[in-house]
């Protein structure tokens, strides 16, 4: 059985409870922004997560941050629930008998089943933190195409604004190909997450973003640079250029160093645009497919209870949709307890032949058939005797 934690302010840990209330902040207030940090291994998506937990507390607004990768040796940033305190991930491939990505898959699935205790956690906390950063495995795929990232995802997006932080590795990206298959990558995650998205260019302290953003709005600089090129790949690279020239008119895009601080206050900035896109066009989406989904459920069970009643028959499983006048229904207990005890009224009401004697009426019947069967048996005797 699994047992999830979370670290209080005292670093002490603290067992989820079985069930919890909702709470609900007064007066509506907004919540928080959950911010889904996703990257390749070697992005710095880790340390950028460290960077934007130490801005928020020298803010004076301390993020509640969830660490998801069971593999990672230390966490560099206080964490109020961390993946590895649930399930130890060396165990999971010991006893799966897994490698290390199966091991992460696995750890991961098994998380994934207690996250509704970790929704519960975000939910107290709401009124504490107007972030909520998760930081996710190196392995980029482990999270984005598995059944748990998935279960993750939507968990977050259903009940508070979440935007996806893909982390990209600048200075990696200064090659065109490398570039494209970077963007093709972001692509993909944008149209399987279906939510606001931002691309952080991290490392900016080797080299500034400012190429990858022309090569983004400039289609001629981006084709310029790929002549160059003289891989069969470039000829790929040359069309799929064209098919993510609309991908790029509406994608935000943030240079960003982890390691110096620089690109922050543009970063909160994108983030802020991106939690309203997503209550003016994700909320109302889930809200829809909420509602579908509670019909559907309350038209199963009407349809259950309506083969209910066909299989009763004439029985009423409602007694609050008897017609007026109309005998009520009676339980099995109240007809045992009534059953040889009607009122003395009814009683009269029912035996309107309790005056006739019934045995004078039988003795009546029987005595004419009994002369009849006697004057036969005489008349055969006489036959007899006379024959004789």
């Amino acid at each position: 059985m699994l047992c999830l934690y979370q670290v209080g302010g005292d670093g002490r840990k603290m067992a989820a409870p079985e069930a919890a209330a909702e709470t609900q902040a007064p007066g509506g207030a907004r919540s928080p922004v959950c911010l889904l940090v996703l990257g390749m291994a070697g992005s710095g998506k880790t340390t950028f997560v460290q960077r934007l937990t130490g801005h928020l507390h020298s803010q004076g607004c301390p993020p509640y941050v969830i660490n998801l990768d069971p593999a990672v040796h230390e966490v560099p940033f206080p964490a109020n629930i961390d993946i590895r305190d649930t399930v130890k991930y060396k165990e999971v491939m010991k006893q799966y008998g897994l490698g290390p990505n199966g091991g992460i898959v696995t750890s991961l699935n098994l998380f994934a089943t207690r996250f509704d205790q970790v929704m519960k956690f975000i939910e107290k906390a709401q009124n504490m933190s107007k972030y909520v950063l998760i930081d996710t495995p190196g392995q980029i795929e482990v999270f984005t195409w598995s059944a748990s990232g998935t279960i993750i995802t939507e968990a977050l997006a259903s009940s508070l604004p979440t935007v996806v932080i893909y982390v990209m590795d600048t200075s990696r990206s200064t090659n065109p190909v490398t570039f494209m298959s970077n963007m093709l990558y972001a692509c993909s995650i944008l149209y399987k997450t279906k939510l606001p998205f931002i691309v952080v260019m991290n490392k900016t302290d080797i080299i500034d973003h400012s190429f990858a953003v022309e090569w983004m709005q400039d289609f001629e600089a981006f084709q310029d640079t790929l002549n160059q090129e003289t891989s069969y790949v470039s000829n790929l690279t040359r069309s799929m250029s064209l098919v993510l020239d609309e991908f790029y008119s509406t994608l935000r895009v943030v240079g960003v160093s982890a390691v110096v601080g620089t690109g922050l206050e543009e970063l909160f900035v994108q983030v802020t645009s991106a939690a309203e896109e997503y209550e003016r066009e994700y909320r109302p989406e889930y809200e829809r497919l909420k509602k579908s989904l509670a019909s559907a459920q309350s038209q199963q069970q009407k349809e259950q209870l309506d083969r209910l009643r066909k299989d009763m028959g004439s029985v009423s499983l409602d007694a609050g949709t008897a017609k007026a006048g109309a005998s009520p229904v009676l339980d099995p207990s109240d007809l045992i307890l009534t059953r040889g005890t009607l009122d003395e009224e009814d009683e009269e009401a029912d035996s309107d032949t309790d005056d006739i004697d019934h045995r004078v009426t039988e003795e009546r019947h029987e005595e004419p058939a009994f002369q009849n069967f006697m004057q036969e048996s005489v008349a055969q005797y006489w036959k007899r005797n006379n024959k004789q």
